[in-house]
């Protein structure tokens, strides 16, 4: 059968993009996933910077001491 090899040749012809595909998909999605940890990260550090420099708040009086 002199066709035998050429036609498991032509499967994987066939079935590289789809794979190949896939594979780029996946990763996009871990490198998606790592960077939005990075910018929760970040943002997290920027809101503690923020905090640490900011003005002291006067704490706001109850309801009932307000006129």
């Amino acid at each position: 059968m002199p066709l035998a090899p050429l036609s498991a040749l032509w499967g994987r012809v066939r079935t590289w993009p789809v794979e190949s595909q896939l594979g780029a998909r996946r990763n996009a999605m871990v490198a998606s996933t790592a960077l939005a940890a990075r910018r929760a990260e970040r943002t997290d550090v920027d809101d503690y910077f923020a905090a640490l420099t900011a003005p002291p708040v006067a704490p706001a009086l109850p309801a009932t001491a307000r006129t």
